[in-house]
């Protein structure tokens, strides 16, 4: 029963655990498939506590520490391997993690629509199996990635267009993962698939800046005749 009880928790933590095998030697390598489980996993134990009716405030907020610990490792691993300006760019987006983190404790979501910090992890992801494919370095587009993704996850408005977050259903959710593997196995289709998940991002980043600013103005005491 106790096991029954705390199995998206118990998820949570083995969604984490094998990132210990990025401090190995030569770790690196091991990034992709990591970011692959690792993206699985954060999926499956919402998809768990949804299900078998677990959800729990403890739950919540250890799926937001395993979270954080798992996707800072992600890009600090990244950021050691290539360094110079992409340290300086890992960072930036590390701290915008932990503020997001401290934001979410204080303010939880009611529903699971999908992390920032996921997507982030999605991203690196295709930029690296694309820049594998396509043998170009990736160095000058992850430092934009870091640096573009460490502003979106303080915007204070949502991004309600990205894929993962328009996806509820635990086959959607599915589908979405299916796809993350089929990248990493087929890296032909990286650049397709790839294409899906930035596009929308960036609508939401820039559609829901617009929107924000409108939102704004409209309120603005100062606008009132």
């Amino acid at each position: 029963m106790f096991l029954y009880r705390n199995l998206p928790n118990i998820v949570s933590i083995l969604g984490v655990l094998p990132l210990i095998m990025l401090f190995s030697e030569n770790g690196f390598r091991y990034l992709i498939p990591l970011i692959v489980y690792n993206n699985i996993m954060d999926d499956l134990d919402g998809i768990l506590a949804g299900k078998l009716n677990l959800r729990s405030g403890f739950g919540a907020a250890l799926d937001n520490v395993c979270d954080v610990f798992a996707h800072i490792m992600l890009v600090m691993a990244l950021g050691m391997h290539y360094g110079g300006v992409t340290s300086a760019a890992c960072m930036a987006a590390a701290t915008a993690i932990l503020i997001r983190l401290v934001s979410r404790v204080q303010a939880p979501p009611k529903t699971s629509v999908g992390s920032s910090t996921n997507e982030l992890m999605r991203h690196m992801l295709f930029l690296l199996l694309i820049a594998e494919y396509y043998g170009f370095n990736p160095l000058a587009p992850l430092v934009g990635l870091f640096l573009v993704h460490a502003v979106s996850m303080l915007v204070p408005y949502p991004l309600p267009y990205q894929i993962r977050s328009r996806t509820r259903s635990a086959t959607g959710i599915g589908f979405v993962n299916v796809s993350l593997v089929v990248a990493w196995l087929i890296p032909i289709t990286a650049a397709p698939i790839a294409s899906c998940f930035f596009a929308t991002y960036l609508y939401s980043l820039i559609s829901g800046g617009f929107k924000w600013r409108r939102e704004l103005k409209n309120t603005d005491p100062a606008g009132e005749r």
